[in-house]
């Protein structure tokens, strides 16, 4: 695997060194030029619904759901589970899943999204599940009706002992997830991971050749995930080696490059102007920050956009996504999505 070393640019948008103080704020009250949307439950994934007034956010919490929010007035909404969410299987395409999700209580978790644009603003909506199973659930969002309806039509159930952390969606129903740590491993694999070990794989699922891993995927700790338009590049935020990931799908020879960006990388999502954020966590405990920074596809070049220390209520970012100019930042221990202004130099 190649290796390429590009250090950050000169343009820093939105930094913050406070020393190791955790910010606080009392409520949801703003802390200086952040701002809060709170009433979460670990908010760990976003996404946008484009061409609308719409973000969708995961759960990785006991009692997570999938959440929908507005974007005029920041009001939020549970989609999933709810008594108004609809059941329509699509057993042609996943013809494997054992059913729709029970009644999981606070066992159901709703880690990584992803949401792949369709016709007349009906789209399918990918996310990985925790809970009675380790699976990734498949829904119809209808984004017409106000507010947007979700239908459950199908899921893929992992095989043991993959766990799941991210996922992409693909034309024909299949998908892109990663094995970010086995559900078998211990503190000790862990910390190798943590050093840089590789632990864990991409895989691909498709409805007539089931799980396969990709070829050239094997790192530490793969996190998040992001496709080009091409569908030809696959872009892995290595959480263990704490690197960006460019590797190619479907493409002879395998190519792989890796730039470190000085934090364990999280959650990726494209940003309006084709660069990919990438946000995560720097440091250790008790002086974590939240870190983002935006890449350059094509040339893997940065540029560091946050770096905050972590926030009471909030703690530290696993996703960023960019509204106009905010950067909205998720967190799985957090009750909060924190927005940030993006300003420019």
């Amino acid at each position: 695997m190649k290796k390429t070393h590009v250090f950050a640019l000169g343009i820093v948008v939105w930094l913050f060194l406070l020393g190791n103080l955790e910010a606080r704020a009392a409520g949801c009250d703003p802390i200086g030029n952040v701002r809060f949307i709170c009433d979460q439950i670990g908010p760990e994934d976003l996404v946008v619904v484009s061409g609308s007034e719409w973000v969708l956010s995961s759960g990785m919490a006991a009692n997570g759901a999938i959440r929908l929010i507005n974007l005029r007035d920041n009001t939020t909404t549970v989609l999933f589970p709810s008594a108004a969410s609809k059941e329509r299987p699509n057993k042609k395409i996943y013809d494997s899943c054992p059913g729709p999700i029970g009644s999981e209580g606070d066992k159901f978790r709703a880690h990584g999204l992803y949401l792949r644009p369709g016709p007349n603003a009906v789209h399918t909506l990918y996310v990985v599940h925790h809970g009675d199973r380790e699976s990734i659930e498949v829904f119809e969002f209808d984004a017409r009706p106000k507010p947007p309806t979700l239908t459950w039509i199908g899921c893929a159930v992992a095989p043991d002992p993959i766990g799941l952390n991210s996922v992409v969606g693909l034309p024909d129903g299949g998908f892109i997830t990663s094995n970010f740590s086995p559900r078998n491993g211990d503190a000790a694999a862990r910390a190798r991971m943590m050093a840089g070990e590789n632990n864990g794989e991409v895989w691909e699922w498709h409805t007539t050749t089931g799980w396969k891993i990709v070829p050239g995927s094997e790192s530490a700790g793969p996190n998040g995930l992001e496709i080009s338009k091409d569908a030809k590049w696959l872009y892995i935020g290595g959480w263990g080696s704490q690197s960006f990931i460019r590797l190619s799908r479907g493409q002879t020879p395998i190519k792989k490059d890796s730039v470190p960006v000085g934090f364990r990388v999280d959650n990726l999502r494209w940003a309006p102007d084709g660069t990919l954020l990438a946000a995560g966590q720097g440091g250790a405990a008790p002086s974590q920050t939240s870190n983002v920074v935006k890449v350059d596809p094509a040339t893997l070049k940065f540029q560091e956009l946050v770096r905050h220390p972590s926030i009471e209520g909030f703690g530290v970012t696993t996703v960023a996504i960019q509204i106009g100019k905010e950067l909205w930042l998720g967190s799985v221990r957090g009750d909060r999505i924190a927005i940030f202004p993006l300003l420019t130099k």
